[in-house]
């Protein structure tokens, strides 16, 4: 039975510039061999900690992953390899020059943070990148780094994921990642966390995993 929006499948990827650059990839063996495992290593204080290989799961149409790749997967059988390429559009988008910005040098130095050029850090949870210093004021990019590239996916769909208890599992982990116990049983499903959750939050969750499970 062909994928459909909010079937959840297990994926591996990997994802790569028109030159055959490796930018991201699920795949251990082919971060390692493209020097993925390093880079990640350097920067796992900054960013988003340290960064772990296997396949992932996600829920089509959530856009989980970006939105070419997101609609390229409804329609395929939950097992099988293709490979997609996407404009700047369906990727990361184009660059916006209202995405770049100057920054005095003191918000640097508060915290304690020395720019250089290339220079990747964590703004505000947004990642941006240094694209000069001069004197006492930086010019950061706020785009995505791979803004304004045409991106390529090689893509292996393992299966289609029916339990409820690893729906449950990988939506929380990603849109909620606290630490959580899921139970289940035929009629319902409890989530356990030792993080008090306030009810603006819990019901719009709560609603999205009902109708998505």
């Amino acid at each position: 039975m062909q994928l459909k929006k909010h079937d959840f499948v297990e994926l591996d990827y990997t994802g790569k510039l028109e030159d055959g650059t490796v930018f991201d990839t699920t795949l251990k063996s082919v971060a390692e061999k493209n020097h993925l495992h390093d880079e990640h290593e350097q920067h796992q204080h900054s960013e988003h900690g340290k960064k772990t290989y296997n396949p992932a799961v996600i829920c089509i149409g959530e856009l989980q992953v970006v939105k070419g790749l997101d609609e390229a997967l409804i329609g395929k059988e939950p097992e099988g390899k293709f490979t997609v390429k996407l404009s700047p559009d369906q990727a990361f988008g184009k660059k916006d020059v209202k995405l770049i910005k100057l920054v005095p040098m003191s918000t640097f130095q508060k915290q304690k943070v020395m720019p250089q050029p290339g220079l990747r850090i964590n703004v505000d949870g947004t990642i941006a990148t240094i694209l000069r210093v001069s004197g006492g004021r930086v010019i950061v990019d706020y785009n995505h780094p791979l803004a304004n590239k045409t991106i390529v996916y090689d893509v292996e769909l393992k299966r289609k994921i029916t339990d409820k208890k690893r729906q449950i599992e990988s939506y929380l982990a990603r849109v909620l990642p606290l630490p959580s116990i899921v139970n289940t049983n035929e009629k319902s499903a409890a989530i356990e966390t030792d993080f008090k959750l306030p009810q603006e939050l819990t019901k719009p969750l709560t609603d999205k995993l009902t109708m998505l499970t």
